[in-house]
């Protein structure tokens, strides 16, 4: 595999999601190019000529070839670009005692001091040196990443800081 250049149009990591929101753009087709395109609960998109398509699971890229090869029966040789505009999919959560508990969408890579502070703190009774992070393996199991706060503000172990991935679990007992 190749590294990422700023040529590379694509990250091919990523994968589209229920409620991102795509812009479609089909070179010199402004008739069949949308902006923004909301990826619905069911994963599909809606396109001129095209009808509907999966979106959610695939790569940006994937999507450009499937919508391509769709067009194909009415363009010679469609030039289709599919750009992420926002991503809602990718979501953490966290529980227990803090102000705000809920789920939260990841922008910006977050770490676990951030998400504390999205949720607006702690509350009075929190242990703070007993919060951890419940990630999902790949095989369905969980992790237990254990987080101690008042260790990581001291800058004492600030590895623990990690940065959540989708569908982790911040837990503060």
């Amino acid at each position: 595999m190749d590294a990422p250049t700023a040529s590379k149009p694509h990250d091919d990591s990523f994968v589209i999601g229920n409620d991102d929101v795509l812009a479609i753009n089909v070179w010199k087709e402004p008739d069949i190019s949308r902006n923004p395109v909301p990826v619905r609960s069911d994963g599909k998109i809606s396109l001129p000529l095209v009808g509907e398509v999966q979106a959610a699971g695939l790569t940006p890229l994937k999507l450009e070839k499937d919508i391509a090869s769709k067009l194909k029966s009415y363009i010679s040789e469609p030039e289709v670009t599919v750009m992420v505009q926002q991503v809602n999919s990718q979501k953490f959560n966290i529980l227990g005692q803090v102000a705000r508990p809920g789920s939260y969408v990841i922008a910006n890579s977050p770490t676990v001091l951030d998400a504390i502070a999205l949720a607006g703190g702690f509350r009075d009774f929190a242990k703070q040196k007993s919060i951890y992070v419940l990630r999902q393996n790949a095989d369905g199991s969980q992790t237990r990443i254990p987080f101690n706060y008042k260790e990581v503000v001291k800058g004492q172990n600030p590895g623990q800081n990690i940065k959540l991935q989708p569908h982790d679990t911040i837990v503060v007992p």
